[in-house]
């Protein structure tokens, strides 16, 4: 039997605005399809918080048993200066700043993109389409809305009639807005502006003569539009009406509600079942901006080479940290934020190294079966990572009371804790346990147990001093000495 026929999973739906049952469209299946990044520039931690929410997802349904086909986009033309109808194209703009062929700007920050995500640990998605591979699918798509009357074509541009949709559809249903007030709300078009109605979005835009990302179509040279381009690869790949549709919060409009006008427009209904939504992420309070400074990409966190950060993190300790609040909430980043979950990581890290060497007992004083259904209830509801996260340091405590011989625990339920242990962290998670792979290392080892003989002997010397300083120093590089009865021994702190 799979795990999805046991579990019973609620999932928060922006489009009713409240958690439903997730019912997936074919049993045992899911087809999930999120907006990935335009490749302009570096990615930033952002936009990797949102990926990772949904790479956390995507694990989950593969764990549970599901056959998970996972779509997520390269945008490389079509996404205009600010999300808008006007300006210019954002790869086409870095080409001419930096004298680029813009695929070769495209296939820089792609690279990047996969480069980072490879550091944070992530499974590489299904399948990963490109906007510019798929300009056939959206011209037979914005012929089809024409078709039905939804689309206008005026001086080698189309766009999606608004108000026209409005009459026999809701446009607005997913962020909430009404029609009637937008239109209220917005300034009247210029005299330059072709568009019918402020409310009207590019379907097709004619590229003018500096245009350098171009191709034909019915209407003259142009390119797509950037709400086209997710409706045409989502559904190519996952048909018609698919199972979830994720994507940053700040998708939701007018991005994500496009998308569902087009679908609606084209072929008659809803096109998807599920719509989720990751929450932002700020820097020590405020909106993150390159302008003001403030600011870190990954590769920085990494290194440590940013005036915010005291030190360098590793990318499991900033997986972790960021996995400790749920994808829905607001998250804020700091240097003491991520200092705590260090320390948080490395104890969750040893305890699981430590319950490789527990010894077994005849019986279990703790409900192992209990505390793992715990953990899938948290990840039932609304894959609620953060009280997962709770969970597994209950077993860290009883793991650490098993070791000084305080709590028992069975050679069953030893084996048990020990898969949903690795279940968790691993593969929901997603984590990588950075301890094991120091500590085996046999010259940190060699290197360490020379420094406690050292110590050893200062003590025997009555040359307290000495043997303070030692465990002082290397408390301070982050390796805990620990004295105990068989001796002293060394963790990662």
């Amino acid at each position: 039997m799979q795990l999805y026929q046991t579990q019973k999973l609620k999932i928060y739906n922006s489009l009713s605005g409240k958690k439903e049952d997730f019912i997936p469209i074919n049993e045992g299946h899911l087809g999930m399809y999120v907006c990935g990044p335009t490749v302009y520039s570096n990615v930033h931690l952002g936009n990797c918080r949102t990926f990772m929410s949904f790479d956390m997802i995507f694990r989950y349904f593969k764990h549970l048993g599901y056959k998970v086909r996972y779509v997520r986009n390269i945008t490389d033309a079509g996404h205009l200066e600010n999300d808008g109808e006007e300006g210019e194209d954002k790869i086409a703009k870095k080409a001419r700043l930096e004298q680029l062929e813009p695929m070769e700007v495209v296939q820089r920050y792609t690279l990047d993109f996969h480069n980072i995500l490879n550091k944070f640990n992530f499974l590489p998605p299904s399948i990963e389409p490109t906007a510019t591979g798929h300009i056939i699918e959206q011209i037979e798509i914005i012929k089809a809305i024409i078709d039905k009357g939804f689309a206008y074509a005026i001086n080698g541009s189309v766009y999606f009639d608004v108000e026209k949709f409005n009459k026999t559809n809701e446009y607005g249903k997913l962020s909430g807005r009404k029609l009637e007030d937008m239109i209220a709300n917005t300034r009247e078009l210029t005299a330059q502006d072709e568009k019918k109605s402020p409310q009207d979005f590019a379907l097709w835009k004619k590229a003018e003569t500096q245009h350098i990302m171009r191709w034909p179509s019915p209407w003259g040279d142009g390119f797509p539009g950037w709400h086209l381009e997710c409706t045409a690869m989502s559904t190519k790949y996952l048909g018609e009406t698919f199972d979830i549709h994720g994507g940053g919060m700040d998708l939701k409009f007018p991005h994500h509600e496009c998308e569902i006008a087009q679908a609606e427009a084209w072929n008659g209904q809803a096109p998807v079942n599920y719509w989720l939504h990751a929450n932002m992420l700020t820097l020590n309070g405020k909106k993150m901006a390159k302008s003001t400074g403030n600011n870190i990409l990954p590769n920085e966190m990494f290194s440590g080479e940013n005036p915010l950060l005291s030190k360098p993190y590793a990318p499991p300790v900033v997986r972790f940290f960021m996995m400790q609040a749920h994808y829905t909430s607001i998250l804020d980043l700091s240097d003491d934020a991520l200092l705590a979950s260090e320390k948080g990581y490395h104890r969750l890290m040893e305890g699981i190294n430590n319950l490789e060497k527990l010894e077994t007992g005849t019986s279990s004083s703790f409900d192992v079966s209990a505390w793992v259904q715990k953990g899938y209830d948290a990840m039932n509801d609304d894959f609620n990572t953060p009280i997962l996260i709770a969970n597994l340091f209950e077993a860290v405590k009883y793991i650490n009371l098993i070791k000084e011989g305080k709590e028992s625990i069975s050679a069953t339920d030893k084996t048990v804790l020990t898969e949903a242990l690795h279940s968790f962290v691993y593969d929901i998670l997603g984590l990588e346990n950075l301890n094991t792979a120091v500590l085996n290392s046999d010259k940190l080892s060699n290197v360490v147990g020379l420094l406690i003989q050292m110590r050893n002997e200062a003590r025997a010397n009555k040359d307290f001093a000495t043997s303070d300083q030692i465990r002082d120093q290397l408390a301070e590089m982050g390796i805990q000495l620990k004295d105990g009865k068989d001796g002293t021994t060394f963790n990662l702190s």
